[in-house]
């Protein structure tokens, strides 16, 4: 009989043991993602259509990790560009169509994460991002506890704000926490939906009326450094979650286009008390910013180059910088380079170029062979907005294999990188310039140039990468010109709200108004 009572007894406890694990796994959290990953000027005549790429997890979120086991993921498309500037209003339409009817696929979701970067133009469109979350919003309910993570040169409008129940951004220029940053605001999503707190009740929002580019704005150096520093000392304060600082795109020209400080939490009196330290000393520093390194026209920044005995010497080709949104295809600084005498004669100081497309000139450089003379135009196939194709005529140093053979079998994102790929490097002098790339950081492994030792390398950047910044001996930025012009108060803006620093340089003090943005919920109730 005790024999008999102590397997019944057994049995229940595994029933019961095997029924909690069974309700446990149903109620894991569901979450969807969504997002918009483009960064565009408005100022280049080229256009791109967004291209709905299936958005893969991160590795944080695969397998047996604790946040990968804390919910079900139901990732859908990131909206990618396709070249450079402005996206068309119809491909960003199909876009968002077509990502609506993957999420509708999934419902219903108890959580989303909107994985943005925030600084996306679209024509017709005066906020692509804050759209997109809305259209998102009439589909998972207002009921959906949402999380947003954002580049600090994002622009978080008063709709991204209000359609985001927790915001985050990155804290470091360039971006060496972006990985951390995206991770913190999916930690926030799970520690409110397992600890029952739901959406923050209070959100600041707060317009700064300044708008300088990242180069500006490096949190490698001061003010920015500091400035960077209180946003974790603001995070800290008992009742806030998170708080961020969007120094914003600048080659944008919107309402929205703007510095921006955001502070949420519990704690009504520490969200606001945050939310307006870091604004104003965002507003006290804005005469302090300056370029991370040196800036000059490009005449001086090329005889520093030459005259110094440190290398390699970086110059960075600032005003055409495809990773800031430029198209990547002016001719303005390769043009000007190629005139200068110091660098006719093979044996002279070594510099490397970074880069130009230039498929045609790649395409004559594969047939003709290494060590063969190739001649042909690169740049400015759709922007000549400061120049014209430049006619190239050197030595074939190196050519890429031809990324076309096996295309049909390989994947959309090999396929992206084959053809990044297809480059060549012809020398003229002693210029060694790449080709059939826009890419200021191109594949060079195996192509026989070791940056390391080049006197000078020219990049078409702004603040240098890590892959570059490790290796400079010096630096300097030339202030050349294209779609991302770092003569900031000079840029034609015709939308963005006036006055704004630096453009109306002696602007009056800002009132820096604190405003507690909602819930969707709240605002409509449903």
């Amino acid at each position: 009989m005790k024999k008999l009572l102590f397997t019944l007894l057994i049995s229940a406890i595994s029933a019961i043991c095997c029924h909690n694990a069974s309700a446990q796994e149903k109620t894991k959290p569901r979450i969807g993602i969504a997002g918009i990953q483009i960064e565009n000027s408005v100022f280049i005549p080229n256009r791109q259509e967004m291209i709905a790429r299936d958005l893969r997890l991160p590795d944080y979120l695969h397998g047996d990790s604790l946040l990968g086991k804390a919910a079900e993921w139901f990732p859908t498309y990131i909206g990618g560009g396709s070249g450079r500037g402005p996206v068309t209003k119809e491909s960003y339409d199909a876009f968002v169509e077509k990502t609506i009817k993957k999420i509708e696929e999934n419902m219903p979701y108890d959580a989303f994460w909107f994985y943005m970067h925030g600084a996306c133009s679209v024509e017709g469109v005066e906020d692509p991002e804050g759209y997109f979350m809305e259209k998102v919003r009439r589909v998972i309910g207002n009921d959906c506890l949402t999380t947003t993570t954002m580049d600090l040169h994002g622009n978080p409008s008063l709709k991204v704000a209000l359609y985001s129940d927790l915001i985050t951004t990155f804290r470091m220029a360039p971006h060496d926490d972006s990985k951390i940053s995206h991770r913190r605001g999916v930690e926030n999503l799970i520690e409110r939906i397992e600890s029952g707190k739901g959406r923050p009740a209070y959100k600041a929002w707060v317009a700064v009326p300044i708008l300088v580019s990242g180069e500006w704005s490096s949190t490698r150096v001061e003010p920015a450094k500091s400035l960077y520093a209180m946003v974790p000392e603001v995070e800290a304060m008992p009742g806030v979650v998170d708080a961020g600082i969007w120094i914003a795109y600048a080659w944008g020209d919107d309402v929205r286009n703007q510095g921006v400080v955001m502070v949420y939490g519990d704690d009504k009196d520490n969200v606001i008390t945050g939310a307006k330290m870091l604004a104003q000393k965002y507003w006290d520093v804005r005469k302090e910013f300056t370029l991370e390194a040196p800036g000059y026209e490009l005449d001086k920044c090329l005889d520093l180059a030459i005259a110094s005995d440190k290398k390699p010497f970086f110059i960075s080709d600032t005003g055409d910088n495809p990773g800031g949104g430029g198209s990547g295809e002016v001719t303005w600084t390769l043009e000007r380079l190629l005139k200068r005498p110091e660098f006719k004669d093979p044996n002279a100081k070594k510099l490397l170029y970074c880069s130009i497309p230039g498929e045609e000139l790649v395409n004559k450089a594969r047939k003709a062979g290494v060590g063969k003379t190739v001649k042909g135009y690169v740049g400015a196939m759709t922007d000549k907005t400061f120049g014209n194709p430049v006619l190239l005529e050197g030595e074939v140093i190196y050519v890429s294999p031809d990324p076309k053979k096996d295309i049909a079998s390989s994947s959309q994102d090999s396929q992206r990188r084959r053809f990044r790929s297809n480059i060549a490097i012809i020398r003229t002098g002693s210029i060694y310039i790449v080709v059939g790339t826009s890419s200021p950081t191109p594949p060079l492994k195996d192509t026989g140039i070791e940056p390391k030792e080049m006197d000078i390398v020219m990049v078409k950047q702004g603040y240098l990468v890590p892959q570059w910044y490790n290796i400079k001996a010096d630096w300097v930025m030339a202030l050349t010109r294209g779609g991302v012009d770092q003569d900031l108060a000079k840029i034609p803006y015709k939308r963005v709200m006036r006055p704004i620093f630096p453009v109306d340089y002696d602007m009056p003090d800002p009132e820096l108004n604190v405003i507690l943005v909602p819930s969707a919920k709240y605002v409509f109730g449903r």
